[in-house]
Formats: C-alpha cells, sequence, structure tokens
C-alpha cells in the first residue's frame, strides 16, 4: 500500500437554466498531487442534452470542454491558466461558479492509479 496516494475529484455539471439548478452530469475532473495527475473525462450526449434542454449549443459546451482539457495538460494553449502549476489549474477549474458549466463540490479518496479512478469515477456518474 506503499503507492496509494490521495486524490480529489469533481463532477462537472451542465446547468442549462442556472436559475432552476437542475443539471446533467457530463465529465468528471481529478487531481492527485503526489502522483502528479490533473485529468479530466466528459462526454457530450447530444441527443441527452437536447432532451433536457433544447437551447443549449453543445458545441460551444464542447469547446469550452477542450479549453479546460487544454488547461489540464499545461498546454500552451490553455492560456494563463494553464501556465499555472497542477493544483492551482484544478482550483480555478472546480471553483464555484454560476455558469452554464459548474462542479459539484470536491470529493477525496485513495488510489494507486489516478487515471483508472478516473475512468471509473466517469462511467460511474456520468455514463
Amino acid at each position: 500500500m506503499p503507492n496509494r496516494t490521495t486524490y480529489e475529484f469533481a463532477i462537472i455539471r451542465l446547468v442549462p437554466k442556472v436559475e432552476r439548478e437542475e443539471f446533467l452530469n457530463i465529465g468528471v475532473i481529478l487531481f492527485s498531487r503526489r502522483k502528479k495527475y490533473l485529468g479530466i473525462k466528459y462526454k457530450i450526449d447530444k441527443t441527452r442534452i437536447t432532451a433536457f434542454s433544447k437551447e443549449v449549443d453543445t458545441d460551444l459546451i464542447n469547446t469550452y470542454l477542450e479549453a479546460w482539457e487544454l488547461m489540464c495538460q499545461g498546454a500552451p494553449k490553455g492560456g494563463r491558466i494553464g501556465e499555472l502549476e497542477q493544483a492551482s489549474r484544478f482550483r480555478w477549474l472546480i471553483a464555484s461558479r454560476s455558469t452554464i458549466i459548474q462542479s459539484s463540490s470536491t470529493h477525496t479518496g485513495l488510489c494507486e492509479d489516478p487515471e483508472k479512478v478516473l475512468d471509473d469515477t466517469f462511467r460511474r456518474y456520468v455514463l
């Protein structure tokens, strides 16, 4: 068990009408400081989203989440946020906001393989 380390994750939510506080889980973001891992996984299911709200521009949502992915990677195209250290990028991405894309509160756990936990969490809460 010496290879187990803490991780934090949040569920990414699509909130089409913020005033109604209804949402769909569309992704997961996970961070492990010791493993130097920051990952995101999401799925834009146009059929499901359109059934929930016909007013959502799914292409725009996908563009925003692609930017989040670049920030997680620390890629140059991730902008100023992408230049921050991993922990700061994670905190910025999961910060409370009142927009169409929000995140849940942060949850913690122990793992050996954060990428596997990201996949498992994504299957459990999004698919």
